[in-house]
Formats: structure tokens, sequence, C-alpha cells
């Protein structure tokens, strides 16, 4: 009885631990971050944003949410296309781990505007991004 208890109290920690990573994130430049399966998360940035705000969105969520290193690579897991988690038009996915996302992995990233699968950059510089002020007209 003691064992099944256990493992009851166990599977309901893992129940938990499920309900609580589900939950949308929410990051610097009015972001939002979704995971979408263990090894992927979905940025959805404001219609107008910019690719720097995304690149924002995803070092935002790596550190404070994963808990990742600020020299460790944030990768591009799908170009900007239709949000996967929300009904949004532009959603950009990143991962931390290219072969458990299934991409291979590509070179560091040269423009914030281009999201090429498996381009990639370092959380640090990702990071330098959130402290561009929003355009405003």
């Amino acid at each position: 009885m003691k064992r099944f208890l256990g493992m009851l109290m166990a599977g309901g920690l893992v129940i938990a631990a499920d309900v609580a990573a589900s939950k949308e994130f929410r990051g610097r430049q009015n972001t939002r971050v979704n995971p979408v399966n263990a090894a992927v998360f979905e940025v959805v940035a404001r219609s107008s944003s910019r690719g720097a705000d995304f690149w924002c969105g995803a070092a935002d969520y790596a550190r404070r949410v994963l808990g990742r290193g600020w020299s460790e690579q944030v990768y591009v897991a799908r170009s900007m296309g239709q949000s996967f988690t929300t009904n949004r038009r532009s959603a950009v996915q990143f991962t931390m781990d290219p072969g458990a996302a299934g991409i291979t992995p590509g070179r560091s990233s040269l423009s914030i505007n281009t999201f090429k699968v498996g381009d990639s950059m370092s959380i640090q510089l990702a990071n330098t991004y959130c402290t561009i002020p929003p355009t405003r007209f």
C-alpha cells in the first residue's frame, strides 16, 4: 500500500510539473513564450514586432524559465510563421537542443530579422536585444 501511495504521489508531482510548465511565460519586449514540446518553445510577439523582440523573448525564456547559462546557444527550430500555440500570425520556434528538436545546427545568426532553421546565437547576445527600445511612430 505504501508503495502504491508513493507512486501515486510521484505521478501527481509529475502532472503538477507538466501543468506548471505549460503556462505561458510573459517576457520582456511584450513577448509571450509557450512550450511546444519538451525540446521546442515558441516566441510570440506583438504584430508590429521586430526580429530583436523574438530573440529577446527566446533569451529571456532560456534564462528565467529554463535556467540556461549566458554562453549557451539558442537555435531557430522553425522560421517565422503561424503560431502553433496561439492564434497569432507571427511566431518563431526556438530550441536549446537541436538534436532533440530534429534540426541541424547552422552558423551563428548574422541577421536578427532572418530566422533560418538551425541559425543560432548565444543567450547573452540575444539578451542584448532586450535593451533596444520599441520603435514608435
